[in-house]
């Protein structure tokens, strides 16, 4: 009622549909909350709690007299759920009727059954059971002009307008809808006036061969990415690596989830932020973009693709399976007709014919970005060998130490260049002054949000930072240093964005107190908000000893 769009924590109405994990769905409910089962057949006692409300429907004897094809039974039973569940709270009928209307469209022969089977469960409850619960749903016009879109799809969109041509890809879950979208959305709007197709979309063989053609397809002047999950990225690295060190623009989304191996391939996580900050063996440091929801997949998806031409270099979008599989309430998306595409520093023909000096990795402005030319810009000018060894400033081999220092310095330098490129980070100040402040990132964004209004109501005042992007602005630093500590909201176990953040500023890693969640299921604003007021008592009172 409040307009929260993150998990709030707890359940209050639990639909037991498998015997395996019902002692488990049990224990879950909070005290007072709901428990609608299938009373087909008598459980003992010892299965319910005492501190429940206990609801049963017998849907699958209901079904058992109704149809006589056993799949038919299976399947019904599951809209007769529906239907009892919209009685029990006082959902509108019409509502659910659109909605197996719009699913079985053009197929009368399954929506006539499919839509008895609903008022079946219905009617059952309307006869037999005390309607509506204490708990129900309420209508309400709170939308406004919001849209409802998935992260994946956003993303895909956010691509199409950045100009993106080529997408290389492997199939991972939680990723692959990604890509499909891109295809999708690439068929409307990237074919000419006679249907031919402006854009290559590649299945290939793995995800070793996909960054590899989206490296090629960059060296050769594309706006490319891939997209991909942690085993995906692992795989990866030796071409991330690359392109960070030859200079080739790379975008690459990660759809995050639960690892480490094949770890938790249904599950969320924020546990790819090391992995992806520093990418490869050797000295690397690759700039991340954090959405917090599908309206930011869009942007950074978009802003990606200029930036990895900007800076030459890979750019990582650092979605999740919580943002990126689920639809989501989000601003909706605004692109300007006449914002153009950043190429970055790109030598012309001209400019090569006029003199200008051409050395591929030589900074020639001071802030560590060469200038690159495409293939064939000039017949006799602006030729370059691209390679993985180090070299000197005109790309000859070299394994001199001063080209060497050189050169890691100048990507050092332009990596610090970043800072003013990146979405820089939102501050929210609290109403009254604060020696506590918070920082989180990404899909963590909606809890956080009604976490702060707990924490506020408990008298409970708190600042805030959102991260935004990596490499961390000097406003980060300024956030940290104005606060006695900072509670790091994340979810991975080891505190990645902690890290990072103690690594990039040398930090005492004491005043950086982490608020970890990593079972899979996405962060909600009760665990968020007991952290922080649990930490926070502790901290007070041992202000008080001091």
């Amino acid at each position: 009622e409040r307009g929260w769009l993150g998990r709030r924590g707890g359940v209050d109405l639990m639909v037991a549909m498998n015997p395996q994990t019902w002692d488990a769905d049990v224990a879950e409910i909070e005290v007072g909350g709901y428990l609608f089962y299938d009373n087909s057949k008598p459980l003992p006692k010892s299965k319910f709690r005492d501190d429940i409300n206990i609801i049963g429907v017998p849907l699958t004897e209901i079904c058992n007299a109704t149809y006589t094809d056993p799949r038919q039974r299976q399947l019904f039973k599951n809209i007769m759920y529906i239907g009892a569940l919209s009685v029990l709270l006082d959902i509108d009928v019409p509502v659910i009727e659109t909605l197996i209307g719009e699913q079985y469209k053009g197929k009368e022969k399954l929506l006539k059954p499919n839509l008895e089977a609903l008022h079946l469960g219905r009617d059952w409850v309307r006869e037999h059971l005390p309607h509506p619960l204490g708990l129900r749903v309420h209508k309400a016009d709170a939308v406004g002009d919001r849209i409802f879109v998935e992260g994946n799809a956003a993303a895909a969109l956010g691509c199409v307008y950045g100009g993106a041509t080529v997408c290389a890809w492997y199939p991972i879950t939680p990723s692959s809808s990604l890509a499909e979208a891109f295809q999708k959305y690439c068929q409307k709007y990237r074919v000419d006036g006679e249907g031919r197709a402006r854009y290559a979309i590649i299945q290939a063989e793995d995800e070793i061969a996909s960054i590899g053609m989206v490296v090629g397809a960059g060296w050769n002047g594309a706006r490319a990415f891939t997209t991909t999950s942690g085993p995906g990225l692992s795989l990866m690295n030796e071409f991330i690596g690359l392109a960070y060190f030859a200079e080739i623009p790379v975008t690459i989304i990660d759809v995050q989830r639960g690892g480490p191996s094949t770890g938790m391939p249904t599950r969320t996580q924020q546990s790819d932020v090391l992995a992806c900050a520093y990418a490869s063996h050797g000295d690397t440091k690759h700039v991340l973009l954090f959405p917090e929801d599908p309206h930011e997949c869009f942007e950074f998806s978009a802003a990606a693709l200029d930036l990895a031409d900007r800076l030459q270099t890979p750019i990582f979008v650092m979605t999740d399976l919580d943002i990126g599989m689920n639809q989501r309430l989000c601003a909706p998306f605004a692109w300007d007709g006449a914002r153009g595409y950043d190429r970055g520093k790109v030598m012309t023909a001209e400019e090569l014919e006029a003199g200008r000096e051409f050395a591929r990795y030589k900074d020639l402005d001071g802030d560590g970005i060469p200038y690159r030319t495409y293939p064939g810009t000039h017949p006799e000018k602006g030729a370059y060998f691209t390679r993985g060894t180090s070299r000197n400033p005109q790309a000859q081999y070299s394994e001199r130490g001063p080209d060497y220092v050189y050169n890691m310095q100048r990507l050092l330098q332009k990596f610090d260049s970043a800072k003013a490129m990146v979405p820089q980070p939102i501050v929210q100040q609290s109403d009254v002054p604060s020696r506590h402040g918070a920082i989180f990132f990404g899909s963590t964004s909606p809890a956080m949000h009604e976490a702060i209004e707990r924490l506020r109501d408990e008298g409970i005042a708190l600042d805030t930072l959102r991260v935004r992007a990596f490499p961390f602005p000097e406003s980060v630093r300024a956030f940290i240093d104005a606060h006695e500590s900072v509670f790091v909201i994340e979810q991975n176990r080891d505190g990645q964005l902690r890290s990072l953040l103690v690594n990039e500023f040398g930090i005492d890693p004491a005043r950086l107190v982490a608020v970890l969640h990593y079972d899979g299921t996405p962060i909600t604003a009760r665990f968020i908000a007991d952290a922080i007021a649990g930490r926070s008592a502790t901290q007070s009172r041992q202000h008080k000893v001091a």
